[in-house]
């Protein structure tokens, strides 16, 4: 019970440890992504955080399996590597028996994943993907900063002001260049529009002008000197209006129960690749645990790489074949189980290929004896 405790100690801190590597590189990443996006004005910059947490559950249930096989791999390889694999060998520790008491720390990990994947993880992409739909739904000036120029998300107009009041109603040193495009989306020409100083307003037909005061608007071809000029007091500009949805589509933000209830096919994968995670746990449990035995003498990191060669390799082929699944390529009832599969076999392999060639190197050496 003391080993028990004692090695599912170093595993689980390990794992905790690597896992918040992991989770801090990957979000500090997407966080970038985000910021750049912000910045652009595709997304208010007060919602940032808020994104983040959406999308913490959907990181979690990917590195959580990596973090446990990395945290077999460098826990028992420390002790390997320090001799202390040896003593409990002496007194009895094979690797099956090492492997079932590592059953326990997975079987923790795999409830986690299983929670994340089945119910934490598609809420957080459904909140995502409902705060995406009022991004959207943001006009320009919503998210307009004063000092910067700033684009629409098809690229057909780009605002500037040099100064913004609180409530976004009133502007000071407004700049607005806009493509006119014809209906057949042809291009003809730009528009510029510059002003001292102008203002929102919504009409009572809904429709919402930014009414510009004291400028001048100029309109022609790039590279041409045919522009035109007009001075004008007041000019209004519509703006478009927003296209707000409460629908979510992606199949991730679907909860399990409507993916039970589903015959689409892209339904039933995005079951099979939930049910996959808390299995993928165990599996790559399997793996790592003969994989971490190393040699004192080569020291603990000899198989890190081709052990985390081998994960990735598992990883990339379920995604493989998921995406093969949601196209038709893969029968239904195969689905994504035979990948499981194929790692279980490898798995087992790992687990009983030294004591195998032990057996055998010593029915050999009895036969040698006998004969002598």
């Amino acid at each position: 019970m003391i080993v028990f405790r004692y090695l599912s100690r170093e595993v689980l801190l390990t794992l905790s440890a690597v896992s918040a590597v992991l989770l801090v590189i990957i979000m500090s990443g997407r966080f970038i992504k985000y910021l750049a996006q912000a910045a652009s004005g595709q997304l208010d910059p007060s919602s940032l955080f808020l994104i983040m947490g959406f999308r913490l559950p959907g990181f979690l249930q990917l590195i959580l399996p990596l973090g446990l096989f990395l945290g077999i791999l460098l826990s028992y390889g420390r002790l390997y590597l320090e001799s202390e694999m040896t003593v409990l060998s002496a007194t009895g520790m094979s690797q099956q028996r090492l492997f079932r008491m590592t059953l326990f720390p997975a079987a923790l990990v795999a409830l986690v994943v299983a929670w994340l994947s089945l119910s934490l993880a598609p809420q957080g992409a459904n909140q995502f993907q409902l705060l995406l739909n009022k991004q959207d739904a943001l006009t320009e000036f919503d998210t307009l900063e004063p000092g910067r120029f700033q684009a629409l998300r098809d690229g057909t107009r780009v605002t500037y002001t040099e100064q913004l009041s609180d409530d976004r109603v009133n502007l000071a040193g407004v700049f607005i260049s806009q493509k006119n495009l014809s209906s057949d989306q042809k291009d003809r020409g730009i528009s510029v529009l510059v002003a001292e100083k102008g203002r929102q307003e919504i009409r009572a037909d809904g429709n919402r002008y930014l009414i510009l005061d004291n400028g001048y608007r100029y309109d022609g071809n790039p590279g041409q000197a045919d522009y035109r000029a007009i001075h004008y007091q007041e000019y209004g500009v519509l703006l478009p209006k927003p296209d707000v949805s409460d629908e979510v589509t992606d199949r991730d933000a679907m909860t399990t129960a409507s993916l039970l209830s589903s015959d689409d096919i892209r339904s039933r994968t995005e079951l099979q690749w939930r049910l996959s995670l808390p299995l993928l746990v165990f599996i790559v449990t399997l793996m790592a645990v003969p994989l971490s035995r190393v040699n004192p003498r080569q020291g603990r990191f000899l198989k890190l790489l081709p052990a985390i060669l081998l994960y990735m390799a598992y990883l990339t082929i379920l995604i493989a074949a998921r995406s093969a699944l949601e196209k038709g390529k893969i029968p239904p009832a195969l689905g994504l189980w035979w990948v499981h599969g194929i790692f279980l076999l490898i798995g087992l392999g790992l687990l009983y290929w030294e004591p195998l060639q032990l057996k055998l190197a010593s029915r050999r050496s009895a036969r040698e004896v006998a004969r002598g």
